[in-house]
C-alpha cells in the first residue's frame, strides 16, 4: 500500500541509523534562464509543423537538490520552497496527486533503470532561488538538477541531451504539464544557447560570447519580478489553441518570434547590445499576439515606463500573465529604470550569467 505524507515528517521517523553514514550526501543544482525569443515556439504542434527556435541564456541562480542515503529502504522529499514533505517506500507504487510530484516522476522512472539499485532508499531536499512560476524555468530546472542527482546516486551516466529529454518526458508526458522544451535543455546544458527543435528532435549550439559582451549585458540588464506568478498551462492551452485553429495573430507571433531568435542570436555573437536590445522589444510585441493572456495592465505598463526612462527593450521571460521581465537598458539611464519599476512595486535585480548547467558534487555533511 503507498503511503505519502504531505505534512512534516516528525524527526524521530528520521533516526540515526536511517541514514548510511558509508556513502556520501551528493548534492546537485541546475541554473535558471531567461529566454530573449522564440518561447513559444518549442511548443507542439509547432515544433512538428514548422520547426521552433528559442535564444536563451542561463543565470547565476539555481535549483538545488541534496540527497542522503538511506539504509531503511524508504524515500522522503521535501521542498522548502513549498514547505511540504512527501514519504514512501522505495518499492511503492509512485501517486501522481499534486504533491511533489516532480521528484516522485524522477525517483519512479529512474529506480527502475536496468542495473540501478535503489532499495536502500534516500532523502531529498529541495530549494531554488526564485518562486515557483517565476518565469525563469524553475520547475524545469528542479527536474534536472534531482534527475543529476539520484542519477548520481544510482551510478546511471547520463549525457545533458539524456538528462534534459528525461526531464521533458516526465514533465510534458508523465505529468502532463504542458510547456515546450526550451527549459529543460537550458537548464541542463547551461549558457548561452540557441536550440533548435525540429519535431522531436532538438539540437543544442553553444553560441560564442565575447567575455565584453556578457560584461555589457550584465552591466546594462535588469530583471523585474511582478510579484504574481503565472498559470502558464491555460496561456500555453489558449496559444496552442489558436495556432490550431489558424489564428492568424497567433501564427504571426509564433513565426516572428522564430525569426527574431535568430536575428538576435547574430546581435548577441557580434556584441551588438544596443541591437539586441531594441529587437527585445520587437519580440515582446511578438508574443503578445500569441495569446491575449501573455500581457497584463501591469506587464504593459511595466514596459512602457521602462521605454520611457531608458531601457532599450523589455519583455516577459516566461509564459507571461507575471513572474519575471527582463529589461536591456542605457547603462547611464539603467538606475531610473530601476528606480520607476521599484516605485510600481516590482522587485527589481541586477544578475550575473552562469555558463554551467547541471552539476553533482559529493556534500559535506
Amino acid at each position: 500500500m503507498t503511503s505519502h505524507r504531505h505534512d512534516r515528517i516528525p524527526q524521530k521517523e528520521l533516526e540515526a541509523g536511517s541514514w548510511d553514514e558509508r556513502r556520501p550526501v551528493l548534492r546537485a543544482r541546475a541554473p535558471l534562464r531567461i529566454s530573449y525569443a522564440g518561447g513559444g515556439t518549442d511548443v507542439a504542434p509547432f515544433t512538428h509543423r514548422e520547426g521552433g527556435a528559442v535564444l536563451s541564456s542561463t543565470i547565476a541562480a539555481y535549483s538545488y537538490c541534496t540527497l542522503r542515503p538511506r539504509t531503511d529502504g524508504q524515500v522522503t522529499v521535501k521542498s522548502l520552497d513549498f514547505g511540504s514533505t512527501v514519504g514512501f517506500g522505495i518499492d511503492d507504487e509512485v501517486e501522481f496527486d499534486g504533491h511533489l510530484d516532480l521528484p516522485k516522476a524522477v525517483i519512479r522512472r529512474l529506480r527502475d533503470y536496468q542495473g540501478s539499485r535503489a532499495s536502500a532508499g534516500f532523502d531529498l531536499f529541495i530549494h531554488t532561488n526564485a518562486p515557483p512560476g517565476s518565469g525563469l524555468g524553475s520547475s524545469s530546472a528542479v527536474m534536472v538538477a534531482i534527475i543529476g542527482v539520484v542519477a548520481e546516486y544510482l551510478g546511471l551516466d547520463l549525457t545533458d541531451y539524456e538528462v534534459a529529454e528525461l526531464a521533458f518526458r516526465l514533465e510534458r508526458e508523465d505529468l502532463k504539464i504542458p510547456g515546450g522544451a526550451q527549459d529543460q535543455y537550458a537548464a541542463a546544458f547551461g549558457g548561452f544557447n540557441f536550440i533548435e527543435f525540429k519535431g522531436d528532435d532538438v539540437v543544442v549550439n553553444p553560441l560564442r560570447i565575447r567575455d565584453s559582451t556578457v560584461h555589457e549585458l550584465e552591466h546594462n540588464m535588469l530583471l523585474a519580478y511582478t510579484g504574481k506568478t503565472r498559470v502558464s498551462d491555460h496561456i500555453i492551452d489558449d496559444q496552442v489553441k489558436r495556432y490550431e485553429t489558424g489564428d492568424d495573430k497567433a501564427i504571426e507571433g509564433l513565426r516572428a518570434q522564430k525569426l527574431l531568435a535568430e536575428e538576435m542570436k547574430h546581435a548577441l555573437v557580434r556584441g551588438q547590445v544596443d541591437t539586441l536590445g531594441h529587437l527585445l522589444n520587437d519580440a515582446w510585441q511578438q508574443k503578445r499576439k500569441m495569446s491575449d493572456r501573455i500581457a497584463t495592465p501591469l506587464i504593459d505598463e511595466a514596459i512602457d515606463v521602462a521605454l520611457k526612462n531608458g531601457a532599450l527593450g523589455g519583455k516577459v521571460t516566461g509564459a507571461g500573465g507575471g513572474g519575471h521581465l527582463i529589461f536591456i537598458c542605457e547603462f547611464e539611464r539603467r538606475h531610473l529604470v530601476a528606480d520607476r519599476l521599484s516605485e510600481m512595486g516590482l522587485k527589481v535585480s541586477e544578475f550575473t550569467f552562469s555558463g554551467e548547467g547541471v552539476v553533482t558534487w559529493r556534500g559535506q555533511s
